[in-house]
Order: C-alpha cells, then structure tokens, then sequence
C-alpha cells in the first residue's frame, strides 16, 4: 500500500514534467515543430511509461491477493 503511494506520487510527478504546452517540452520546443524526444525528455517519457507500469502491477497485487 505504501509502495503504491509511492509509485503514485511519481506517476504524477512525471506527467505533470511532460505537460503539452509547458514544463520541460515547452522549454526544449520553443520552434513547435515536431521533434523527437533526446536526453532528458526521452529520459522522462521513459521513466513515465516504467513508474506507469509499476503502478499497474502493485494495483493488481492489491486488488487480488491482499
């Protein structure tokens, strides 16, 4: 339960860094052109998708054998 608010936490602190519009992608993309992600925006989406799951996985462990 607590690794869940934990993981939580995370989840929404990394999609609040990638924000459409401001954060971290606007100041990378002043242009607005389309652009592929490198360094640490690439690091960030990467990061999103992995605390994602992980959240994922500690909700379906509490949901089914707790």
């Amino acid at each position: 339960m607590i690794l869940q608010l934990i993981f939580s936490l995370a989840l929404i602190s990394l999609v609040l860094l990638q924000a459409k519009g401001s954060g971290l992608t606007k100041s990378l993309n002043e242009s607005g052109a389309y652009h592929s992600k490198k360094g640490v925006e690439k690091l960030v989406f990467v990061s999103t998708i992995a605390m994602a799951t992980l959240f994922l996985i500690t909700s379906l462990v509490n949901a089914f054998l707790l």
